[in-house]
């Protein structure tokens, strides 16, 4: 039978027009907008200048990509990540436009830690000499490195691991080693199949009192894998951990050591050391020592933001076009699914989001090279706490709501939210790790927790240091009712997220140094405290970039009042699902709180009109979306067809569905559709494939 599917087209009204009309009723300019969000690096420029270059390339072709295995999906990984090599090559680009690319992509390769852990603890933790060697190997791609931190029995807890660097004294050298199984090297990206050298993490074992004691966790650098066979260097056992929940290219790994010899240089030694003597060089400042995951910290909070506006850019799209019953007290046509308040109070709360997660990036961007230019002009380390506090707050924060928000961006979209071409399988699953690595969020947020508790402890005996320390002043002079007006001043809505903090850490000060509770019967209220404060930041931020200061790069005003009304609805929601620490720390009172619905559907109605365009300034390539409903034309019915009609491979073969007989595809035969299927089921029909192609050629 002829297929007749080409003569048809979408019911009206069309995808391309109704999003048209969507940008035609908001005021707000799409293209200065995004300027104004995406002037660091020259964001825009490059987007173009790179995705010129990629995106028709065969090998970054993403159709069908759901649909392959993932031993082949590392494969693909690999040959992307060595053709973007290439091309960085060819076309003088630098650093930036290759992590631009890795973004335009949209998976984690088998490169991704070189660039990021591997490539910052040897600008952060190398001393000179070391910094001479390295470097010019790691830019040069001579090396290719991977950051082995977390271990088989132990993630967050660093100062736990297993893994011994022992120092010997007779040959001044150390050895690492792996006493137990659970001192296995594991998830660590690049390692399993890639990275020829490593980050190690592991205890450093001096001699003290006749015998060998740990200093700590250090960072050791160490080639790992032979340059030219690539196979693991003797006392070394490593490869790929296996399937994960996303995450299919990336080749994260576990390694095993043996009394594996490293010479005294391999430990990282900017701020540390072991003399000829095995004397251990005491760091000013411990957290020095962890300046990389500080820095891979801050740049998660950066980057969570374009993670969420690629979730809520197909979603806004989508359900702008997606049209789904009438209003039942007028008899008019179907409604887009987007102008329901119960959408809308699930969807553009996390526009508001975007926003919020942007303008603190730029803060801890900020925050983060201004500390960097202290250390090293002046050897001046009094920031390092706050920005560690901040850092750790405001990932396990930003992390749950971006993990949260794409799911709950996916769900809004209902049936068509569940397929591939939604474009939210591999965004969602491939995020889903973040609240976990570099430091789970429950248990990183205690470091927070435990600065404001010292920070309160401090203020009470009047030394007033961090900035915070005012702001907890402020409080205990006048712990008072304060009664906010959230709805009337936008400072206000400030003050009431600041006096909920310093209620929190009074709490908490109180509970653990007065009272003397134990820590861990106070984690849930230590998480609660990191959180708040957090969320402070997140809003103080927003505030202090739209509603006192001039956004610069400069917007028009219409879009600076949509903006501030993007802050409140961020800032109201957030009141709305934390109350009752509001109420406690009579930040508010119960009649207030009775409008607060009131006035966020309120804000939602406001925003609505501008959804698309507040997309829009993300300026999200549909390369980079890969997303059928959130297509930039709005086409996404002739989209979604095509995905499933023309590019599905399980289309493209007629099946034999008869019990009978053991025949799959039809033709084949019973005997070598039984031999396929055996190998299917046992996991070897792709190895024992190749292996026989091999064969073939010999």
């Amino acid at each position: 039978m002829a297929d007749f599917s080409a003569e048809l087209r979408p019911a009206d009204p069309q995808g391309p027009d109704i999003l048209n009309q969507e940008r035609a009723n908001s005021n707000i300019d799409a293209s200065q907008l995004a300027r104004h969000l995406l002037h660091r690096n020259d964001f825009l420029e490059r987007q173009r200048r790179v995705l010129s270059v990629i995106e028709h390339l065969p090998v970054f072709s993403k159709r069908n990509q759901l649909n392959i295995a993932r031993p082949e999906r590392y494969q693909l990984g690999l040959a992307r990540s060595k053709e973007l090599r290439r091309l960085t090559l060819k076309h003088g680009w630098d650093l930036e436009d290759f992590k631009m690319a890795e973004y335009l992509v949209g998976e984690v390769g088998p490169y991704a830690l070189h660039t990021v852990m591997f490539s910052t603890s040897i600008t952060e933790q190398c001393n000179e000499e070391q910094m001479r060697y390295w470097r010019p190997k790691v830019d040069s791609w001579e090396v290719i490195g991977a950051y082995s931190q977390t271990e088989l029995g132990h993630g967050s807890n660093v100062r736990g691991i297993e893994t011994e660097a022992r120092w010997n004294s007779d040959t001044r050298d150390f050895t690492i080693h792996s006493p137990t199984l659970t001192a296995a090297k594991w998830w660590n990206g690049s390692l399993g199949r890639t990275a020829n050298h490593a980050i190690i993490i592991a205890q450093l074992m001096l001699p003290k009192n006749g015998k060998l004691v740990s200093f700590g966790p250090h960072q050791f650098v160490a080639q790992i894998r032979d340059m030219k066979t690539n196979k693991p260097l003797e006392g070394l056992v490593i490869g790929d951990i296996g399937t994960k929940l996303g995450y299919a290219a990336m080749d994260n790994g576990y390694m095993l050591f043996k009394n594996f010899r490293v010479p005294r240089s391999a430990l990282l030694a900017r701020y540390t050391g072991v003399d000829e003597n095995g004397n251990y060089i005491k760091p000013k400042n411990q957290a020095l020592v962890y300046g990389s995951m500080t820095f891979v910290r801050a740049n998660i909070i950066m980057s969570a933001r374009l993670t969420l506006a690629r979730a809520c850019t197909v979603a806004v799209r989508y359900l702008s076009i997606r049209r789904q019953f009438s209003d039942r007290d007028v008899n008019g046509p179907e409604l887009s699914v987007l102008s329901y308040p119960t959408v809308q109070i699930r969807i553009l709360p996390l526009v508001a989001a975007t926003y919020a997660l942007h303008y603190t990036g730029e803060a801890m961007y900020n925050l983060y090279w201004a500390t960097r230019a202290d250390i090293e002009g002046k050897g001046d380390t009094s920031r390092l706490a706050e920005l560690h506090a901040a850092s750790s707050g405001l990932k396990a924060a930003c992390t749950l709501l971006v993990a949260d928000g794409s799911e709950t961006c996916r769900r809004a979209m209902g049936g068509h939210g569940f397929g591939g071409g939604s474009g939210l399988i591999p965004l969602v699953t491939d995020h889903l790790d973040k609240p976990t690595v570099e430091g789970d969020s429950w248990m990183i947020s205690q470091q927070t927790a435990a600065y404001l508790i010292k920070r309160m402890t401090e203020t009470q005996k009047g030394s007033l240091v961090e900035p915070i320390d005012h702001q907890f002043k402020a409080f205990l002079q006048d712990k008072s009712a304060k009664r906010f007006d959230i709805y009337g001043n936008d400072e206000d809505i400030v003050k009431a997220f600041k006096n909920r903090v310093s209620w929190l850490a009074l709490k908490a000060y109180e509970n653990r140094v007065e009272k003397q509770q134990s820590w861990t019967s106070m984690m849930v209220e230590l998480h609660n405290l990191a959180i708040a404060h957090s969320e402070s930041l997140l809003v103080e931020n927003f505030y202090n970039a739209v509603v006192v200061g001039v956004p610069t790069p400069s917007v028009d005003p219409s879009t600076v009042e949509v903006l501030k009304n993007l802050f409140r609805l961020f800032a109201l929601h957030l009141i709305d699902a934390k109350s009752r620490e509001f109420l406690f720390s009579q930040a508010l009172d119960l009649q207030q709180l009775q409008s607060i619905t009131t006035a966020i559907q309120r804000l939602l109605g406001e925003i609505r009109p501008h959804a698309v365009r507040l997309m829009d300034a993300w300026a999200i390539p549909d390369y980079a979306l890969d997303s059928a409903l959130g297509r930039e034309d709005g086409d996404v019915y002739n989209a979604l067809w095509q995905k499933a009609h023309l590019e599905n491979p399980l289309n493209m073969e007629v099946f034999n569905p008869d019990f009978k007989t053991p025949e799959i595809i039809m033709g084949e035969g019973a005997e070598q559709a039984q031999a396929r299927i055996e190998k299917l089921a046992l996991g070897t029909y792709g190895h024992e494939q190749r292996k026989g192609e091999a064969r073939a050629k010999l």
